[in-house]
């Protein structure tokens, strides 16, 4: 299973055209994550969220149950 190497910030970026020098993930992956982390910023204001840390803790806990669900799904 790989481990998941966070950003070190968009100025950190050095790329190859295919994969961060820097974290080594995919530009695909990346883009990816940041889509979603867009859409879920989108969801919270469109919503008119005052309570951003509590709604991005929800996500993360919620996130982590669905990942492991799944996980034991394909076993």
């Amino acid at each position: 299973m790989a481990r998941f190497q966070p950003c070190h910030g968009k100025d950190a970026c050095r790329d190859n055209g295919e994969r961060c020098l820097t974290c080594g993930r995919s530009l695909s992956e990346i883009a990816r994550l940041r889509d979603a982390l867009d859409a879920l910023a989108n969801l919270a204001i469109e919503h008119g969220y005052e309570n951003s840390e509590e709604f991005a803790s929800y996500v993360a806990r919620k996130l982590s149950k669905t990942i492991n669900h799944r996980r034991e799904q394909l076993q």
